[in-house]
C-alpha cells in the first residue's frame, strides 16, 4: 500500500527524471536522430536505477539486506509508478476528441476513406500475422500463451499508452508476462518505426514518389475554400466567444477543461457499466464473461465524443480550449509512458526473449510490406505522403506518423494530416487502443486463436476489398501517370 504523500513523491521523482532526460537529450545527438520522447528516456533511467537493474546488481553482490538492494526507490513508490499507467491512459483518451470539431461523417469519409482503409488493413494484419507467428511457431516451439498473438496489434498500433493499459487484463488471463512483452514491443515500434520512416523517406524523394518534394503551391488549408482574411475573421470569432463563456466562470480553464475531461471518463465508467449489466442479463448467464476483462479507456474515448458532439448541439463547444486539452493528455501521457517503462519486467523480456524478437522482426516486415506494396494500390493522390502517416501511427504511436509526415511534407501540401486527423474517427474507436484491441485478448482466450485468425483474416479481406473496389482503378491510373511524368 501507499500514502498520497508517496504519491506525491512519486510524481516528483519522475518529474525530475523528465528533466534530467531533457538534458541528456539536448547532449545526446542519437536520441534526437531517434526522437524518443523524454518520458521514454526518463522511463529507462529509472528502470536502470530501480529493482530490475541497480537492485538486482546490489543483491547480487551484497545480498538482499544490502543498502539499495530494491534500487533508489521504495517499494511504496514503486507501487504508485506500477498503477499509474492504467488510471492514467483514461486521460489520454478521454481527451482525443475533446475540442476537436467532429464534422458530419459523410465528410470525414469522403476526405478520409484511403486512410481509414489503409490503417484497418495495417492493423487487421497485425492481427493475422501475429496469430499465425503463435500459432506456427510460439505455442509448440516456445510454449507460449497463446494471448501472445494480440500482441502486435497492441504494442504497435496502441503504443506504450495501450501497452500498459492492458497490464491488468493480462492479468486477469493469467498471462502476467503480456504486460511487460507489450511495453517492449511497443519501444521496438517506435525505434524501429523511425528508423524504418526514415529509410523509406529517403528511398521515396529517390523514386520520385513524393509529390510535394518538388511540388510548388500553397500549404493545404484546414478551412478549404475560404480566403486568408475569412479563415483569420473565423478563428477570432471562436476566441472572441471563448472570452465570452470564460467572463463570469471563477474557475480556472485548465481546471475548466480537467472537469470535461473527468467528465468524458464518468460517461465512458456509465457506458462500461451498462454493458456489463446487459451482459449479465444475456449471454453472462451461460458463463461467457467479456466485459469485466474490457479496461475503461475505450469507453473513455466515446465519452469524450459524447461530451464533444453535446457541447457542440447547445453552442458551448468554445468552453474546450484544444490547446489546453492536448497539454493536459501530454502531462497524463508522460506519466503513463515514463510509469510504464520505470515498471517493466526485464526478467520476463529475459526469459523469453527468442519470441519477443520474433513478434518484433514480424510486425516490421508487416508494415512494411503493407507501405510499399499495399498503399500505392489503394491511396489515390499523395499515397507515400499519406500512408507514411499511417504507416509511423502503425508501428509506435500518432506522434510517430505525424513525424514522418512532416519529413516528406513539412508544409502539408498534400492535406495528408487533415485526412490523417479525420482517419482517427473511424480507426481509434475500434482498433489502435479501441475496442476490438482491449477485446482481442479476451476474444482469444474464451474462443481460441484459430477463430480469431478467421476473424482478423476476413475482417482483413474484407478492407483490402473495399480498398481495391472503391480506390483501385484511380490508384492505379495515378501510378501510370507517376511513371510517365518521371
Amino acid at each position: 500500500m501507499f500514502s498520497l504523500r508517496d504519491a506525491l513523491f512519486a510524481f516528483v521523482i519522475l518529474s525530475i527524471f523528465i528533466l534530467v532526460a531533457r538534458l541528456i537529450k539536448q547532449k545526446a545527438r542519437w536520441i534526437q536522430q531517434l526522437y524518443l520522447p523524454e518520458s521514454v528516456v526518463a522511463g529507462f533511467l529509472v528502470l536502470l536505477l530501480g529493482q530490475e537493474v541497480l537492485g538486482a546488481i546490489i543483491t547480487n553482490l551484497g545480498g538482499e539486506n544490502a543498502l539499495f538492494a530494491g534500487g533508489l526507490f521504495s517499494q511504496p513508490i514503486r507501487t504508485v509508478w506500477q498503477q499509474s499507467p492504467g488510471v492514467f491512459i483514461n486521460v489520454v483518451f478521454a481527451a482525443l476528441f475533446l475540442g476537436e470539431s467532429i464534422p458530419n461523417p459523410k465528410q470525414i469519409w469522403k476526405k478520409a476513406a484511403p486512410q481509414v482503409i489503409f490503417g484497418q488493413t495495417l492493423a487487421w494484419g497485425q492481427y493475422v500475422v501475429g496469430i499465425l507467428l503463435t500459432l506456427l511457431i510460439l505455442v509448440p516451439v516456445f510454449d507460449m500463451n497463446p494471448l501472445v498473438g494480440s500482441l502486435i496489434e497492441i504494442a504497435f498500433e496502441g503504443g506504450h499508452g495501450t501497452a500498459a493499459g492492458m497490464e491488468q487484463t493480462f492479468i486477469d488471463l493469467n498471462f502476467p508476462e503480456g504486460g511487460d512483452l507489450a511495453l517492449g514491443l511497443a519501444t521496438v515500434g517506435i525505434v524501429s518505426g523511425i528508423i524504418t520512416g526514415t529509410l523509406l523517406a529517403s528511398w521515396g524523394r529517390k523514386k520520385g514518389h513524393i509529390k510535394t518534394f518538388k511540388k510548388e503551391g500553397q500549404k493545404f488549408s484546414t478551412y478549404e475554400g475560404l480566403s486568408a482574411s475569412e479563415i483569420k475573421e473565423k478563428e477570432e470569432k471562436i476566441k472572441l466567444k471563448r472570452i465570452q463563456l470564460y467572463k463570469n466562470l471563477l474557475i480556472d480553464p485548465l481546471s475548466l477543461n480537467f472537469g470535461f475531461v473527468g467528465l468524458a471518463i464518468a460517461i465512458g465508467w456509465l457506458i462500461l457499466e451498462g454493458l456489463k449489466l446487459i451482459e449479465s442479463m444475456t449471454w453472462g448467464a451461460t458463463g461467457l464473461t467479456l466485459m469485466n476483462y474490457i479496461p475503461l479507456f475505450p469507453m473513455a474515448l466515446i465519452g469524450g465524443i459524447i461530451v464533444q458532439i453535446t457541447l457542440e448541439k447547445i453552442g458551448l463547444k468554445e468552453l474546450i480550449n484544444r490547446r489546453l486539452m492536448n497539454n493536459l493528455a501530454g502531462l497524463a501521457l508522460d506519466i503513463v509512458v515514463g510509469t510504464a517503462l520505470a515498471s517493466i519486467s526485464l526478467q520476463v523480456l529475459g526469459a523469453n526473449i527468442i519470441p519477443f524478437l520474433l513478434l518484433g522482426i514480424v510486425g516490421i516486415i508487416w508494415n512494411i510490406f503493407a507501405f510499399v506494396v499495399i498503399a500505392p494500390k489503394i491511396i489515390p493522390s499523395y499515397w507515400f505522403e499519406r500512408g507514411i502517416c499511417d504507416f509511423g501511427q502503425s508501428m509506435g504511436v500518432t506522434a510517430t506518423g505525424i513525424l514522418l509526415l512532416r519529413m516528406v511534407d513539412p508544409d502539408n501540401k498534400s492535406g495528408a494530416f487533415e485526412s490523417f486527423a479525420y482517419k482517427q474517427l473511424f480507426f481509434e474507436p475500434i482498433v489502435g487502443g479501441g475496442l476490438f484491441t482491449a477485446a482481442a485478448p479476451i476474444l482469444i482466450n474464451e474462443f481460441g486463436s484459430l477463430s480469431i485468425l478467421l476473424l482478423t483474416s476476413l475482417l482483413l479481406i474484407v478492407w483490402l476489398g473495399l480498398g481495391f473496389f472503391f480506390f483501385g482503378k484511380d490508384s492505379k491510373q495515378a501510378r501510370i501517370a507517376e511513371k510517365i511524368n518521371r
